[in-house]
Parts: structure tokens; C-alpha cells; sequence
């Protein structure tokens, strides 16, 4: 390969590194500064990926002209699609479970979509239900 071309992607890689470490950085301090669960939720899940897949960029570009035999970009892919679609799935849970235990300051949310539904599958049911904060005993 060319050295100027190897020299562009190096310095390529470089800031895709240190912009993916950055932000993982940024989401770490997001987890021990924000207050409420939905707030550590939203940092844990975004910039992270986000992150994350600017540092399998860089390992990428750097690898381009390489490119061994038993570590592939093709490897690095598979890892940034399956963090892409698994860490929403997580976050939705840490949501859901959030809710149902109460760990939800009630008084940040706007709208309140998820309670209204349970409330109708519940009527459905016969079943009433209440604020997650009332069955803590808040």
C-alpha cells in the first residue's frame, strides 16, 4: 500500500480511538452523576455503543492493511452489529424492571404510557393496579 494512504488511515484510526475512548469515558461519568434510573439508563445505552463502535473503527482502519488471517474487520463487524442490536433490548428491560419495582421518579416522566396499558390489560383482567410507588408504600 501506498504510505501516504497508510499514514491517512493511521491517524484515521487514531481519532476514531481516542473519539470512542472519549465517549465511553463520558458515559462512564454519566452513570456515577446522573440521578435517576432512565437518566443512567440513556447514558449506559447511547454514547456507549456509540463509542464503542467508533474504537472497532479504528481497530478496523488500522487493521485494513494488515488484515490477518484470524482476526478479520469481518470479526469487528459482527461485534459492533451485535452491540447495536442488543443494547437497546437491555436498556428496555432495565426500563421495564424499573418501573415495575418503583425505581422511577414519577415526577420526570411526562407521560406515562406504560402504566396506562398495564391499567387496561388489568381492567382486562379484573386486577387493579397502582402507582409503582404506592405498592412500595411511598
Amino acid at each position: 500500500m501506498n504510505t501516504t494512504l497508510m499514514a491517512v488511515l493511521d491517524w484515521a484510526a487514531v481519532l476514531c480511538l481516542l473519539a470512542g475512548a472519549l465517549l465511553s469515558f463520558v458515559a462512564s461519568v454519566g452513570l456515577i452523576r446522573f440521578p435517576d434510573l432512565l437518566s443512567r439508563m440513556h447514558t449506559a445505552a447511547k454514547p456507549q455503543v456509540l463509542g464503542l463502535l467508533l474504537v472497532l473503527v479504528g481497530i478496523g482502519l488500522r487493521l485494513l492493511p494488515v488484515e490477518t488471517g484470524i482476526f478479520t474487520v469481518g470479526t469487528l463487524a459482527v461485534v459492533g452489529l451485535f452491540q447495536v442490536l442488543t443494547v437497546p433490548v437491555a436498556a428496555h428491560i432495565a426500563a421495564r424492571v424499573g418501573y415495575r419495582t418503583g425505581r422511577i421518579d414519577e415526577d420526570l416522566l411526562v407521560t406515562d404510557e406504560l402504566f396506562e396499558r398495564l391499567q387496561r390489560e388489568e381492567r382486562a383482567t379484573g386486577a387493579n393496579r397502582r402507582s409503582p410507588h404506592e405498592e412500595l408504600g411511598d
